[in-house]
Formats: structure tokens, C-alpha cells, sequence
């Protein structure tokens, strides 16, 4: 397989787009687990307890994201810099590398909307209780 400079420089606007996608989820999550955090301290209820941990782990998982992310981007730099300087198995080796730390991070945050899933679901079957209860009176 031939690779050049253009090859590994196709994935930086892929690699910088995933990274702002990764960076607003940590945002959201940071302001949903503030209100949560008020909510529980007013009302300690058990299925907002269940969020909190949900986004606990979401966190983690987005940290990760981020870091294999970067890792991929860094990579991909290195790649670049060892094609520059006429390594070529080297850059192409360093190539696959930032190819597979992509997988991972793309792989972190498939299950990262898994758990934001279970998450949402926990949200609605609390609301659907609330809801049985008014009907009830």
C-alpha cells in the first residue's frame, strides 16, 4: 500500500470533529449532573441517585473518548512527521496505530450512548410512575 502526506492529514477534520462532538457531550453532562446534584440534595430520590451514577460513568467513558481521540491525532502527526522524513514503515505503522486508537474511541462512545440510553429510560419510567400516580387520584 502507498501512503503519502495527504493520507494521514484526511483524517484531522474527521479526528477534530469527533473531538468537539466528545467535548459537548462532557459539557452537557457537567450542567445535567449540577441539576441533579440540587435535585437529589432537595428531594433524595432514588431514581436520581440512579442518573448520577449513569453519568458517572458516562464521564469516565468520555474521558476516555477524548484521550484515544487525542491519541489518534497525535498519531496521525507523528505519521506525518516520519513520511517527511522518508520513514515510510514507520509512518505507515504509526498510521494503523491511529487508525485502531480512532476504533476505540468511536468504539468508548458507542457505549457511552448505550448507557445515555439506559439513562433516558430511567428518566421515562420515572415520569410514567409520577403519571400513574395522578391517575390514580
Amino acid at each position: 500500500m502507498e501512503i503519502s502526506l495527504t493520507t494521514p492529514a484526511l483524517l484531522f477534520p474527521t479526528i477534530s470533529l469527533v473531538l468537539l462532538a466528545y467535548t459537548n457531550r462532557f459539557l452537557a453532562l457537567g450542567s445535567r449532573i449540577r441539576t441533579l446534584h440540587d435535585r437529589y440534595e432537595a428531594s433524595h430520590g432514588p431514581s436520581i441517585l440512579a442518573q448520577i451514577e449513569s453519568l458517572r460513568q458516562r464521564v469516565n467513558l468520555i474521558r476516555l473518548m477524548q484521550l484515544y481521540g487525542v491519541l489518534s491525532l497525535f498519531l496521525c502527526v507523528l505519521c506525518m512527521f516520519c513520511l517527511f522524513a522518508g520513514l515510510v514503515l514507520l509512518g505507515k505503522i504509526l498510521f494503523g496505530l491511529s487508525l485502531v486508537a480512532m476504533l476505540v474511541s468511536l468504539g468508548l462512545s458507542t457505549r457511552e450512548i448505550h448507557i445515555s440510553t439506559q439513562a433516558l429510560n430511567i428518566q421515562l419510567e420515572s415520569l410514567s410512575l409520577s403519571q400513574g400516580d395522578d391517575n390514580a387520584r
